[in-house]
């Protein structure tokens, strides 16, 4: 189990909460990280590079000079790829680097990466964070007394636009709600602030992944034991 402090926005511990390391797959696995990584910055490639071959670089199609008798090489024009100027031998193109891993995979990969922040101790958890008006000062300070000092992910339970606003103008803050965050977002960000209800909602559904499709729910459960 890990155990992490819960903090309100003065940075002051309130209680704690703890973690089943076996809800987030029990290791952390690190090639899975990495492939995943690699997906997502290979999707952010614009891919749009692009060289001239011999049909479309500008130059004569004339002879330079006659084949024989000069003393000089055979050339049979100037856009040839061993002049100056001339076409690009298997040049880069435009393609598309976008590629797709199993769904699978990449829910293991969030988990993953959840229980690296855990266990390595990145995690910052919150009481709650409000916001009646955008607040970009209010935010930094909920920042500062939480320790964070660079830049950081903030999950929260559902989308909230006043603490968007409030977010979205600090250099190196990111925030999501927290069934959106995915392995790439947790691992570009050193530290992770996110709130006791988003953490909550997370382990729900972690549990939730790891039990079995045709198993009941365990509120169901408890109500057929009853009725029983």
């Amino acid at each position: 189990m890990i155990e992490l402090a819960v903090h309100n926005r003065n940075g002051e511990a309130v209680g704690r909460v703890e973690i089943d390391e076996a809800d987030f797959g029990g290791v952390v696995r690190p090639g899975l990280l990495r492939d995943v990584v690699r997906m997502y910055e290979a999707a952010q490639r614009v891919g749009t590079h692009s060289t001239l071959v011999r049909g479309t670089v500008h130059g004569s199609h004339a002879k330079p000079w006659r084949q024989k008798g000069t003393g000089r090489a055979r050339a049979g024009f100037k856009r040839s790829p061993l002049w100056r100027g001339g076409a690009i031998v298997f040049g880069p193109h435009p393609r598309e680097y976008r590629y797709a891993m199993p769904r699978k995979a990449l829910k293991a990969a969030t988990r993953s990466a959840y229980l690296a922040k855990f266990q390595d101790k990145e995690a910052v958890v919150v009481n709650e964070l409000a916001a009646a008006e955008p607040k970009t000062r209010e935010m930094a300070a909920t920042l500062a007394a939480l320790g964070v000092e660079r830049g950081c992910l903030i999950a929260i339970e559902t989308h909230n636009v006043n603490l968007w606003k409030s977010a979205r103008n600090l250099p190196g803050v990111f925030m999501k709600a927290v069934g959106d965050v995915n392995a790439y977002d947790l691992l570009r960000h050193r530290q992770l602030v996110i709130t006791e209800a988003a953490l909550r909602r997370l382990i729900e559904a972690m549990r939730s992944a790891r039990r079995p499709s045709n198993a009941p729910a365990p509120e169901a459960a408890a109500q057929a034991q009853g009725q029983v």
